[in-house]
């Protein structure tokens, strides 16, 4: 088993990334129940330079973001060799970026499995639409992820799975987790930031308004690549 390189400092890009693409999801009809989005990171050492270059979309729309209907947001993630954590739900941009601050890389191992018991827990709890997860490698069996994530397709919650680089195993492994979960997989590199915001965005707006609200959508290559995978 191999370990990721050694610790590195992180900012808040991701979320930054994450808050910027959902900006300009419009304003839905209310619904009886707000949606629900888990936004999983894996923030272990290898992570660093993908966060670093998403800097760049950060603090233009965070005050658009906020005013965003329908959808609240719980960031958790992994890092070293035992620690995960899950960040208070929020449903507005400034509290989720001061949360989101706090985070740095560090080297370790994956820990997918604790977030997909997690996502399991929260839906128990009040329904999650959805879970993102963005990550580069795997270091796990498959088996028990894969368990888990029939459960999530089960239970109604769709896992999107978005690898940063193309290692093979791990490619394979995230789109059965997407398949079996009802969700879809998709990757991108350390030069497709905004291929990233656009695939957030979709994962959002699905959370937000549903499949008919994804669909409606006109965003370029990432809704297509998206929804022709969905069930």
């Amino acid at each position: 088993m191999s370990v990721k390189r050694p610790p590195a400092r992180s900012g808040s890009a991701e979320i930054d990334a994450f808050l910027s693409a959902v900006a300009s999801v419009p304003q839905l009809k209310p619904a009886p129940r707000r949606g629900r989005l888990v936004f999983a990171l894996d923030a272990t050492a290898s992570r660093e330079p993908t966060w670093l270059q998403a800097s760049r979309l950060q603090a233009q729309m965070f005050e658009a973001a906020a005013e965003l209907g329908g959808l609240a947001v719980q960031v958790c993630y992994y890092q070293g060799f035992d620690r995960f954590e899950a960040l208070p739900w929020q449903s507005g941009a400034p509290a989720l970026r001061r949360e989101m601050e706090r985070i740095g890389c560090l080297s370790g191992y994956t820990q997918l499995e604790r977030v997909l018991r997690h996502t399991l827990e929260e839906h128990r709890r009040e329904k999650v639409n959805a879970l993102v997860f963005v990550g580069d490698a795997l270091e796990e069996a498959d088996e028990p992820l894969y368990a888990l994530a029939g459960e999530l397709g089960l239970r109604g919650v769709r896992a999107f799975m978005f690898q940063e680089g193309d290692h093979p195993a791990v490619a394979a492994a995230f789109q059965k987790i997407a398949h079996l979960s009802g969700g879809a997989y998709a990757r991108f590199d350390q030069g497709s930031a905004e291929r990233l915001a656009r695939l957030l965005r979709a994962v959002a707006t699905y959370a937000a308004g549903g499949l008919q609200a994804m669909l409606a959508r006109d965003d370029g290559a990432a809704i297509p690549e998206l929804t022709r995978q969905l069930r």
